[in-house]
């Protein structure tokens, strides 16, 4: 069940060979900090996807990312910039992705890095994160918890750099370099950009993208699971919403307060703001497993319950979305946070 408010690789074509990817102005200095520290990741045309969604499915697959997530061409950039400008510690709050990015970037460019997780966040990825070489401290209940830490741990850290996870200009235009791709590589211009949303850096990535791309006119399709809403309630509310907790399973979503930014987006760009079941979001998941060979976590899964859940239809039905759809564009978040067993986990919880 959802609401809307409105303002394997066998069936997959591989599209055109990425381009070179640009350079962000870094300055001199060793050779990760003279390019971006992600990857162009691969569009595919998805066909069981499209027999389900009625058009053509092209899906950005950003969980190939070294850091398994759209995440790392944000907080690189972030990163990098900051390091330029004197910084000698990474400090960063995330529940998984955000953290990830961070312990890799960190990582390649030499630097030290604590990660404030909160209790939510599975043993794999903490221990994932010390694998990175990433120093993890564990407080709070929901990142916003984890996060007061960060930031009071960076008061007492010399030369720290603060790394929000989703609530900084560089990070957007990080984030943007998912469109730039995309639209060098896909056929013409789709019909609709499908996106999970958790705190917004994404969502205001893509769109500064898709202004940069001549994509305006081209709807966003905003999702997001029930009990970590916060966008869709800040959407009908006006304003920005507070969450009082994070009760999805989808954690990687679970901002309580999305960024101010990201509402303003909904101003300036055609977004519809989705809201369906963890059912949806662990269903997308086992579907794709299915269709992709791709094991993603439930954030991404939210997103993949717009064609496995027929949510796409069902807003061309209510007029939300033109009829005659050609192709959507669906960005793959990513995956860290995500292992068999705890899929399988979420399919029996769900009752599916």
């Amino acid at each position: 069940m959802w609401h809307a408010q409105c303002h394997g690789f066998g069936h997959t074509v591989p599209m055109i060979n990425c381009y070179s990817l640009p350079v962000w102005d870094v300055g001199d200095g060793a050779d990760a900090m003279n390019k971006p520290l992600h990857i162009c990741s691969p569009l595919l045309e998805s066909l069981p996807m499209a027999k389900r969604a009625g058009c053509k499915v092209f899906v950005k697959c950003d969980n190939t990312q070294p850091s398994s997530s759209f995440k790392i061409r944000g907080i690189g950039h972030r990163i990098q910039k900051a390091i330029q400008k004197g910084g000698k510690h990474i400090i960063c709050s995330s529940g998984g992705n955000a953290g990830f990015a961070t312990a890799y970037a960190a990582r390649q460019l030499g630097m030290p890095a604590t990660i404030v997780i909160p209790e939510s966040t599975p043993t794999f990825v903490a221990d994932g994160l010390r694998n990175e070489g990433a120093n993890v401290i564990v407080r709070g209940k929901v990142w916003d918890n984890a996060n007061e830490y960060a930031l009071k741990l960076a008061e007492e850290t010399d030369g720290s750099i603060v790394i929000h996870p989703f609530d900084h200009p560089d990070v957007w235009e990080g984030h943007s370099s998912v469109i730039a791709e995309c639209e060098r590589e896909i056929p013409s211009k789709p019909d609709a950009v499908i996106i999970c949303i958790g705190g917004g850096g994404l969502l205001c990535g893509v769109v500064q993208g898709m202004q940069k791309a001549g994509w305006q006119d081209v709807p966003i399709i905003a999702m997001e699971t029930r009990g970590a809403d916060s966008y869709n309630q800040a959407v009908m509310a006006g304003e920005l919403v507070t969450l009082p907790d994070i009760t999805s399973k989808a954690k990687c979503l679970g901002a309580l307060t999305v960024c101010r930014r990201s509402l303003e987006c909904y101003k300036e760009h055609p977004i519809i703001s989705v809201v369906v079941d963890d059912r949806d979001a662990v269903n997308g998941c086992l579907k794709f497993l299915d269709d992709q060979r791709m094991l993603v976590e439930l954030a991404c899964g939210a997103a993949l319950s717009c064609i496995y859940s027929n949510v796409l239809t069902d807003l061309q039905d209510s007029g939300k979305l033109r009829k005659d759809l050609q192709s959507v564009l669906l960005i793959v978040c990513g995956g860290s946070s995500i292992s068999l067993d705890r899929l399988l986990e979420y399919k029996s919880s769900v009752g599916l």
